[in-house]
């Protein structure tokens, strides 16, 4: 584990911003109170052709689903880098395979028909982000290299994976060319009843050539966006969540809403931001389109072209400049 910094007490991990508890109490009056917006049972999408090449200087990004991206990047010397952030495939994102929420669309890209990743990464450890039957393919299949947060190595074992790096906020893996940083986040982690903040979460800034992308994880709102740019430099594709943000009284720390991520991309600098985090497992209040309006609404108050933040289809795939 680490030492003990500004984000660990040397037992649990915390924001340096403070965050409001949500304690039993809390979620009890949720969970009695709710008026969450219903949602389709399942939705069928459109197919997208698969990913085709990767022009250099850019990223090829394929929107599988909630915060499951497939991100390709190709170096100036020709050589292919492939990442999945954040991969579930599973029809459920819980303990149980029987109960918790279940998704109500395919993946846009079939585990089946995923190319080699060569780096997959692990944000934090709640079963939306981190799926073990998922984790435990994509090591049969391509042994890949796996990168996570300090205290999520151990849960990774159970799906095999006995190399996982661990990388703290601020701290890199050189992989040749490709850079991997781990990014502060306001957010919380919790697998059980007893294990609340004991491991880190944390986004992850990807540098090739020179050429930045950041992958956010999942975050509330904060001067963290602002602290990213300044320390790592302004990406030129952020992929922030927009999603899961209501009600606001339990999740305005944890959970941005698509203004917050507007905000962010803006303190980021980034030259353009993709949502993400939405739209396949009803995990709070809001309806399943929610978040791709409101971001549009967000998006014109700030006086920004589409281009600028947009979001991507379940299985489509677009290639966008990293400066």
């Amino acid at each position: 584990m680490p030492e003990v910094s500004d984000h660990f007490d040397g037992r649990r991990f915390f924001n340096p911003e403070p965050v409001s508890p949500r304690g039993l109490a809390t979620i009890l009056r949720w969970q009695l109170t709710k008026q969450a917006e219903p949602w389709p049972r399942w939705v069928d999408d459109p197919p997208w052709p698969p990913p085709g090449p990767v022009t250099p200087g850019h990223a090829s990004l394929t929107f599988i689903g909630h915060s499951t991206l497939l991100i390709r990047f190709a170096a100036e010397d020709g050589t292919l880098f492939t990442i999945l952030t954040d991969p579930v495939f599973s029809a459920r994102c819980s303990p149980l395979p029987w109960a918790g929420p279940k998704r109500v669309r395919a993946p846009g890209l079939a585990l089946d028909a995923l190319p080699r990743p060569d780096v997959v990464l692990v944000s934090h450890n709640h079963y939306d982000h981190l799926d073990l039957a998922s984790l435990r393919t994509l090591r049969k299949r391509f042994a890949p290299r796996f990168i996570t947060t300090p205290g999520n190595a151990r849960t990774l074992r159970r799906a095999g994976i006995t190399d996982a790096a661990e990388l703290d906020w601020w701290e890199a893996l050189q992989l040749g060319p490709l850079r991997v940083t781990a990014a502060p986040a306001s957010h919380f982690s919790r697998r059980g009843m007893l294990d609340t903040d004991r491991t880190l979460w944390a986004g992850f800034m990807l540098e090739l050539d020179g050429q930045r992308l950041l992958f956010a994880g999942d975050s509330g709102a904060g001067r963290h966006w602002a602290g990213i740019r300044e320390r790592l430099g302004p990406p030129g594709v952020a992929l922030l969540p927009i999603g899961a943000y209501l009600p606001r009284y339990i999740m305005q720390d944890v959970h941005m809403n698509p203004y917050e991520a507007v905000q962010a991309s803006l303190d980021l600098g980034a030259s353009s931001a993709i949502g993400m985090h939405f739209g396949t497992f009803q995990l709070t209040d809001e309806g399943i389109d929610a978040p791709v309006r409101a971001l549009e609404e967000a998006r014109a108050e700030a006086g920004l072209p589409r281009e600028a933040f947009d979001v991507l289809a379940f299985g489509e795939t677009r290639e966008l400049k990293l400066a």
